[in-house]
């Protein structure tokens, strides 16, 4: 690996991947890329976020996500098709450019950005809350400290040492999962030892399937939703692998099973073992609460170091994925020049300034609980829908272009093309409307709306200025 030190000049495209001709880094190995898309289904708002879509949706949260799981399919597929057809580590960012043109990718790519960097301050800030209680009278500020210097070191290192962090830690999740779903289907068939097979008597019984009619089932389906976001950052890292075609069509190909057996399949065991209404689902997390059900000791514990390792491991991966979004970005002449250097392989400025931007949205955490990063995060609460609806957009255009001028590249192809692309694009809609519907997302609606609508208007006057100058530069 080059240990030069290079800077991409404004308003250069993006490269394609690592290997062909970007000064980026390829030390992600076929096994690296195989866990983090394993392991990226398998977030902290799994194991904690969806017990409010069980105390609302009942035992038809299982529908719910199996719904926002086809939505998120149909996404990945139609990304997956864009990215190994053209590798980027600006992923969608740099699709939408080449779709639409720079203003979308701009306002994709910094949209992302803001939501990645928001949420390393949130899982921080939940780090160091279960690290602080199993070490009494120590602060939470000294571990968020500690987190976000070990994992800015481990990002500012080679590729290939984020590689390994998201291997073992998507290697303990996957084995945590594993073990609980093993565990849950032995109770369910009544072969766990002291347990009897409940049959579907928490499925029918209180309130039946739909216990809270269809208005409970939107507001499982908007929680679950939320649980999703975090697989577009494998087709960012994608273009620092050895083979990045390969990579990202491997990784797209696994993602129907892994959602329908992580998601949907965990949703059922829960749901089928415990009563929907049990105070314990919200209150200890449906994973903890289906634990002690089943006279697991320490079962508390033990969710509180898988959820541990959840949140590391999405810190990880969003100061990662800012810094490979906001290098990309730089690189096409759409942020701070001075972002760009690569060193070693890795935009190492970069990765500090996002980093150092999750560790100020920590500090305003604490300073303006209220104010501030409420704020912050009703601006973010929409974005990755609407980053989704940038992937539908531009994949309907570019699979045009590509059937037309470059067939070959089809590695992966979208399934019922153009029909589900159309699907998927009304679902995005259909979500955003609930969102508009619903008393406590709507103010996310507005703040997102107007996020999208501020970089859209900074991205379209930087396009014009840049295509004023080059009609300049050509008299």
């Amino acid at each position: 690996m080059s240990q030069s030190t290079t800077t991409a000049p404004p308003g250069q495209q993006a490269p394609t991947a690592a290997g062909a001709g970007s000064p980026l880094g390829n030390g992600l190995k076929q096994r690296h890329l195989s866990m983090i898309a394993l392991g990226g289904v398998i977030g902290a708002g799994l194991f904690v976020g969806s017990g409010a879509g069980i105390a609302a949706a009942g035992p038809s949260i299982v529908l719910a996500y199996a719904a926002s799981g086809l939505l998120v399919m149909f996404v990945m597929r139609m990304l997956g098709e864009m990215s190994a057809a053209n590798p980027a580590s600006g992923s969608f960012s740099v699709h939408a450019e080449r779709a639409v043109g720079p203003w979308a990718g701009f306002t994709a790519g910094w949209m992302f950005w803001t939501l990645l960097v928001v949420g390393v301050a949130i899982e921080a800030i939940g780090a160091a809350h279960i690290l602080a209680g199993w070490f009494p009278g120590t602060p939470s500020w000294m571990w968020v400290l500690v987190l976000m210097v070990v994992f800015t070191a481990a990002n500012l290192g080679a590729v290939s040492r984020f590689g390994e962090f998201e291997f073992w830690f998507a290697a303990l999740k996957i084995g945590a999962i594993a073990l609980f779903l093993g565990l849950g289907v032995l109770a369910v068939l009544g072969l766990l030892p002291g347990t009897s097979s409940p049959g579907a008597d928490n499925l029918l019984h209180d309130g039946g399937f739909l216990p809270n009619g269809v208005d409970g089932l939107l507001v499982g389906l908007l929680a679950s939703v939320v649980a999703y976001g975090g697989l577009e950052t494998v087709t960012i890292a994608a273009a620092e692998s050895e083979d990045p075609v390969k990579g990202v069509a491997r990784a797209v190909r696994t993602t129907m099973w892994r959602i329908a057996i992580v998601y949907v399949g965990s949703m059922l065991v829960i749901v089928t073992l415990l009563p929907w209404n049990d105070p314990a689902v919200t209150e200890h997390g449906p994973y903890a609460a289906t634990l002690d059900h089943l006279g697991i000791p320490a079962a508390g514990q033990i969710m509180n170091v898988v959820i541990l390792i959840a949140l590391l491991s999405a810190m990880n991966a969003n100061i990662y994925g800012s810094s490979r979004m906001a290098y990309s970005l730089v690189a096409r002449g759409q942020g701070p020049r001075a972002l760009g250097k690569v060193s070693g392989g890795v935009p190492r400025r970069a990765v500090l300034a996002s980093a150092g931007f999750g560790f100020v949205t920590v500090l305003l955490s604490y300073w303006y609980p209220d104010t501030l990063f409420a704020w912050l995060l009703n601006m973010v609460g929409g974005v990755i829908l609407v980053v989704w609806g940038f992937i539908a957009v531009s994949q309907y255009v570019l699979r045009r272009r590509l059937e037309r001028e470059a067939p070959g590249k089809l590695v992966v192809r979208m399934w019922g093309f153009p029909y589900l692309t159309w699907v998927a694009l009304a679902g995005v809609a259909g979500v955003l409307v609930l969102m508009v519907l619903g008393e406590d997302t709507r103010v996310q609606v507005v703040f997102t709306g107007g996020l999208t609508a501020a970089l859209a208007a900074t991205g379209y006057v930087m396009q014009r200025r840049r295509a004023a100058a080059g009609k300049s530069a050509q008299r």
